[in-house]
């Protein structure tokens, strides 16, 4: 069997979990707080394969090893690649409390309904994305990927950050910072999580289901759901179709530009996108935030005109949706979809824009389709009895990036 022993965010580890170990595998810190074995081999974790390698001898040889590791080694931890190389049924784990479980707990807060997100040898624009959308997020660290960065990322987005250093030893530190002194400070290798709150949100529902929302009951909400001005909002037909196009998830940023109302950029929060929403005027700009805070999420919202204004947007999205533009529509999505990771989207009304639309999504080597969307909906007649009430004909564009390796080809 090969033991695998939870160590540093919880109780103390009793000495005898390595017992007759013949080889001990762990970080230096943990080796070195544990009285090993007289005669037993030492491996300091580093890259995982040599030790995996070295384990793979005793294994063979059915001689004992111990592996150290932090906290819940289930729980983004050494558990998955052993089960991976040896099977689950030479494991025998004894979990420690997580770092997640630790931090929630020194500042009093129940974690049933936190975004827990790994960015440890991981591209952190997931975690800053998650952040930036879910009220409470765990981070788990690491080189490149540490509360500077996080807190850099996320100075515009009223968050609160806990840095908690060392969980479990007598250097413990738990620290509440802003994120910009979080990004003005060098933390050093002890950080073991980062909680990022929206405190006014952070304590939450209570719970049936463990993890984050699961997503909403429904979407295409009706109109009635948001303000809007004069009718100035995307349908819940086109705007069905349109979130199936742009795909939003955990993780994903999105762009509504020309908002309006922001019905489409609500939609995508809800969905668990984060959102940044831009808008040229300032009654639009108040009635997008008012959308997203009746309903209950974050939308990033930028006062300004597109395309000029989206040089200053830092972050590439993964889809975007474009309402509005004029005259400027096929310059407007030609910027949109340079920046684009993934897809863009594009609802309008005038037939003379639709070729000049798609010229530019195939110009930017983006393969592309798109419907005229009519629909009629019921209505009532004097006498109780109903009619069919046809809405305005709207055409709906998309792009799509191809894989590196193919062309892009307009339909």
């Amino acid at each position: 069997m090969i033991t695998v022993v939870g160590m540093g965010a919880g109780a103390p580890v009793d000495a005898s979990v390595a017992a007759g170990a013949e080889l001990v595998v762990g970080g230096r810190r943990h080796l070195d707080a544990l009285r090993l074995p007289e005669g037993a081999e030492r491996v300091v974790l580093g890259p995982l394969t040599p030790a995996l390698d070295a384990m793979e001898k005793y294994v063979a040889g059915e001689r004992r090893v111990v592996v150290l590791a932090s906290g819940d080694p289930g729980f983004f931890g050494i558990v998955r690649a052993l089960a991976e190389r040896f099977g689950p049924q030479r494991l025998d784990v004894r979990p420690g409390v997580s770092s997640v479980a630790a931090a929630f707990a020194r500042v009093g807060l129940p974690w049933d309904d936190a975004v827990v997100v790994s960015a440890h040898g991981r591209d952190p624009r997931t975690a800053v994305l998650l952040c930036r959308a879910h009220p409470k997020v765990a981070v788990l660290t690491g080189p490149g990927a540490g509360p500077a960065e996080l807190g850099a990322a996320l100075r515009a987005d009223g968050r609160v950050l806990v840095v908690a250093s060392a969980l479990g030893s007598a250097e413990e530190r738990v620290e509440r910072v802003t994120p910009a002194e979080a990004a003005a400070r060098d933390w050093g290798p002890a950080v073991s999580v980062v909680l990022c709150l929206d405190e006014e949100r952070a304590l939450g529902p209570v719970r049936t289901v463990a993890g984050p929302p699961s997503g909403p009951a429904g979407w295409a909400l009706d109109e009635s759901e948001f303000t809007h001005r004069d009718s100035m909002i995307t349908k819940f037909e086109v705007r069905a179709l349109a979130l199936a196009r742009l795909g939003p998830r955990p993780g994903d940023l999105v762009w509504d530009i020309g908002a309006g109302s922001g019905s489409v950029a609500v939609e995508c929060a809800r969905l668990g996108a984060a959102v940044t929403a831009v808008e040229k005027t300032p009654d639009g700009v108040e009635r997008v935030r008012a959308n997203a805070a009746a309903h209950g999420v974050d939308v990033h919202v930028v006062h300004g005109a597109a395309p000029a204004v989206l040089s200053g947007l830092d972050d590439d999205p993964d889809a975007v949706f474009v309402g509005g533009g004029g005259r400027e529509l096929p310059a407007l999505v030609t910027a949109c979809a340079r920046r684009a990771r993934r897809t863009v989207v594009v609802a309008l009304a005038a037939l003379d824009r639709v070729p000049a639309v798609r010229e530019a999504l195939a110009g930017a080597g983006f393969g592309c389709d798109g419907v005229l969307l009519q629909s009629s909906r019921l209505a009532p007649l004097p006498g109780d009895v109903t009619r069919l009430a046809a809405t305005n004909p709207v055409f709906l564009l998309w792009g799509v990036r191809p894989p590196a390796h193919s062309e892009g080809v307009c339909q």
